[in-house]
């Protein structure tokens, strides 16, 4: 079983940045593509960004592509999530995930394609 905890979220005012950090307790986590997703009150849970396990692809949900980058330190079982110009829209509990799969050269952008849930963390942005 892989855990998988994230942290930097927090409050910040509109059109400022935050990174966030999603670390795995195994290192087997490497071998896992992974995403992010958030969700806000009230809605259903969206998929974000993703990246492979090599870290050679990435998968961006339109509402944030060319704002958020995502990356990952194999060598320190981390991914993360830059997001920049942040919008009071962007508020919501950020959760990472790992692929049902290993190995997988793709970027599922569905729920179901992941297995491995963090608890999340909230970001909050003010107007």
């Amino acid at each position: 079983q892989v855990l998988l905890v994230e942290s930097g979220g927090g409050l910040v005012q509109a059109g400022g940045s935050l990174r966030l950090s999603c670390a795995a307790s195994r290192s087997n986590f490497n071998n896992y593509s992974m995403g992010w997703f958030r969700q806000a009150p009230g809605k259903e849970r969206e998929f974000v960004g993703g990246i492979t396990w090599t870290g050679g692809r990435t998968a961006y949900a339109d509402s944030v592509k060319g704002r958020f980058t995502i990356s990952r330190e194999n060598a320190k079982n981390t991914v993360y999530l830059q997001m920049n110009s942040l919008k009071p829209e962007d508020t919501a509990v950020y959760s990472c995930a790992a692929d049902l799969r290993p190995y997988s050269t793709l970027v599922s952008t569905s729920k179901a394609g992941y297995y491995y849930w963090g608890q999340g963390t909230q970001v909050t942005v003010s107007s």
